[in-house]
């Protein structure tokens, strides 16, 4: 109907269903994208993976590798997805989290549906899956991945990652 946006958004919805489709298929190929800070103080290596050697090759492939490794040396993510973020670590955040709504005088039926909603941040801040892009506030790094499967239409995936920063330990 002449509306651009609507027209825009429709496209981009239809591209993530299929990319959803998409997320059984193997993926066997793909590559390591590397970043390393001008200060060389910070190095990233990531593993992008998808179904062909063809697309691993692509620009826009090649691009989502450049961009989510310069995301994770800005946005230190501890794991790829929240699934992968230490149990351990959670409940102790989930803890933190409690004690400091107890502490906030809040009401106890209240306290577990707080928790809950900070440990749904807590994900947003340290899974690199559920993160806002550093470049686009408007996506997260699983829109940007989503779209780029849209775009090759393959299945696209980020297996794992390494940060290394000088003098972490």
């Amino acid at each position: 109907n002449g509306d651009m946006d609507k027209a825009v958004e429709f496209l981009r919805s239809k591209g993530a269903a299929k990319a959803e489709k998409r997320a059984g298929r193997a993926v066997k190929e793909g590559m390591i994208a590397n970043y390393i800070h001008h200060n060389g103080k910070i190095a990233v290596l990531v593993e992008l993976n998808c179904e062909t050697d063809f697309v691993a090759r692509t620009d826009d492939f090649q691009q989502l590798g450049k961009y989510v490794a310069e995301h994770i040396a800005a946005a230190a993510p501890i794991a790829v997805d929240k699934d992968a973020v230490p149990a351990e670590k959670v409940e102790s955040e989930r803890r933190i989290f409690a004690e400091q709504v107890k502490q906030e005088g809040k009401p106890d039926h209240l306290i577990e549906k707080i928790v809950e909603g900070k440990i749904q941040a807590f994900y947003k801040d340290v899974a690199l899956m559920h993160q806002v892009w550093v470049r686009d506030s408007s996506k997260t790094i699983g829109d940007l991945v989503k779209e780029t499967s849209a775009k090759t239409g393959e299945n696209v995936q980020v297996r794992r990652f390494v940060r290394y920063q000088l003098g972490e330990a």
